[in-house]
């Protein structure tokens, strides 16, 4: 009797906090226990209590209630620059790793060109040419991390496309498009995943200091990197200020680099 694999405990711990962290962003669309936006002088730095669980900030907002937005905002950014440079990478790199010749070569020089700047330095180039907003850093990180995955990608396209099974699909007259999508993806798909999670804790990190550098979400919305900017100057009167979007995004990264090594160990 074939016995069932054990989920790695790295996959359960990392999937356990990404979890928790997801839902209290959803959560945190529909509800928040104080408007994140409002200002209250009144309520100024006031310190975590039963009442405001992470302290009030130096407009008196609640702190808890703008992690909850910044959570969803950060998650979100995040998700959509993988979906585009993973979607795109996945489809180069197949396309290159499998049929090779001299296109594969100029995508190649082009990724190793965009590859050779810091990625916040080339974001800061392409943010001065479009203009800050979320949507153009959004489209900026996208465009960045396209050669990572397209790498990843092409180079296992490239040690499955000799194997015997896409031979035999050849043979049989199986189109080259479904041979790479249907025959070739499937297999590589656990380390196009573990390069996925990889990618999220990136996009997060490019984001969160984006927004800290003022490019990113445009106040007064919420973003964990931006309340880190602000905190900055009350790092000594309100140390409590930093600690919440602080804690998340280690937690986030945390998560997600957990879940990225169970997957690896896992494939292996």
């Amino acid at each position: 009797m074939r016995k069932n694999k054990k989920i790695d405990s790295f996959i359960l711990a990392g999937g356990l906090i990404i979890v928790i962290l997801m839902l209290l962003s959803l959560i945190g669309f529909f509800y928040t226990p104080y408007e994140p936006n409002k200002m209250d002088a009144a309520s100024k730095f006031l310190a975590p209590s039963l009442k405001h669980f992470m302290g009030t900030d130096h407009f008196g907002r609640d702190i808890f209630s703008r992690v909850m937005k910044g959570l969803g905002t950060t998650a979100t950014v995040g998700l959509s620059i993988v979906v585009i440079s993973g979607t795109a990478g996945a489809i180069l790199g197949l396309l290159t790793g499998y049929f090779g010749g001299i296109a594969d070569e100029i995508i190649m020089r082009i990724c190793d060109m965009i590859n050779g700047f810091p990625s916040i330095l080339l974001a800061l180039v392409f943010i001065s040419v479009l203009g800050s907003g979320i949507t153009n850093v959004i489209l900026a990180l996208g465009i960045i991390y396209i050669p990572s995955f397209t790498r990843i990608v092409r180079s296992e396209t490239i040690k499955y496309r000799n194997y015997d099974f896409v031979k035999s699909a050849r043979l049989m007259g199986v189109g080259s498009i479904r041979i790479m999508f249907v025959h070739i993806f499937p297999n590589i798909f656990s380390t196009f995943l573990a390069s996925v999670t990889v990618g999220i804790n990136n996009a997060i990190l490019a984001e969160a200091g984006m927004s800290y550098l003022g490019i990113g979400v445009n106040p007064p919305a919420a973003s964990l990197g931006s309340m880190l900017s602000d905190a900055q100057a009350y790092l000594q009167s309100a140390p409590w200020y930093a600690l919440g979007p602080g804690l998340t995004i280690i937690l986030m990264i945390l998560g997600f680099s957990l879940l990225s090594e169970g997957i690896r160990r896992s494939s292996c």
